[in-house]
Parts: structure tokens; C-alpha cells; sequence
């Protein structure tokens, strides 16, 4: 039986990570998590692809192939675009496939405008705060739904 997806999007700036405000979002690399991702998602049985875009239309295609897959669920760090993408709240809607809001650092003890989140109301859940460690407890999660 081949192995059960977990797709892993990844949006604006977080190609930088590692040396975008270190302070903020720590020092791992997207690399560094995505190799983190697919040892532990190996070991739960499941295949973790993951990919990264400044493109908000990427993200929502990313969703839609995630769906056409059979994915078993979706990891989304959205970035700046949780704050503002209705077009990734469609899209998660549009989809049967679950959906876990990922952020590295909690968005409610920065600005205000990082509090509202679009992607938030069709997500099956959220996990922030905890750096490079909110997406592995996300995989966590998703390998239990």
C-alpha cells in the first residue's frame, strides 16, 4: 500500500528562514525542517512533500493538487497571506482534504494586524508559537486525524 501524503505549503519569505529575524522565526532553514518533516513523517507512515512559493495563486494550486492527491492532510504556513488571503480561505473550503494553520511564532503576541486570521475559520486546527517545533506537533496532529 503506498504511503499517505502530508503536504507541506509554505508561503511568502519563508525561503529566507535562517536568516530572515533570526529573533522572530529562529534559526533552522526551510531545508532544516523539511528534512526534520520527512524523518518523523517516515517514521508515523507517511510520505511529507514540501513546498514552498511568494505566490499567493502557488499556495491555492498547491490546496486544489493537494485534494486531486489524495492527500491525508495539509500543513499551511501561509505567512503574510493568513492575514490577508480569502482566496487560501476558499480554497481550504473548497477542499475535503484537512487543513492545520502552522505558524512559527504566535501571531497574537505580535502586531495587531497578525491577529485576524482568513485561513484560521477552515482550518482544522492551529499550532503557533513553538518555532521549528509547531510543525512538527502539526504533523503530529495531522497523523492522528
Amino acid at each position: 500500500m503506498p504511503e499517505k501524503l502530508i503536504l507541506v505549503l509554505n508561503g511568502p519569505n519563508l525561503n529566507l528562514l535562517g536568516k530572515r529575524e533570526p529573533g522572530i522565526y529562529g534559526s533552522a532553514t526551510l531545508d532544516d525542517i523539511g528534512a526534520a518533516l520527512t524523518e518523523r513523517g517516515t517514521a508515523l507512515g507517511f510520505a511529507v512533500e514540501v513546498r514552498q512559493s511568494n505566490h499567493e495563486g502557488d499556495l491555492v494550486d498547491g490546496l486544489h493538487d493537494a485534494q486531486a492527491r489524495g492527500a491525508h492532510a495539509v500543513l499551511l504556513n501561509a505567512g503574510a497571506y493568513t492575514h490577508t488571503s480569502v482566496a487560501l480561505l476558499d480554497a481550504i473550503r473548497a477542499i475535503e482534504v484537512p487543513v492545520i494553520e502552522v505558524h512559527l511564532s504566535n501571531p497574537h503576541a505580535r502586531e495587531a494586524f497578525r491577529h485576524t486570521s482568513w485561513v484560521a475559520p477552515a482550518a482544522k486546527g492551529t499550532i503557533a508559537g513553538f518555532g521549528a517545533d509547531s510543525y512538527l506537533l502539526a504533523l503530529e496532529a495531522a497523523a492522528r486525524l
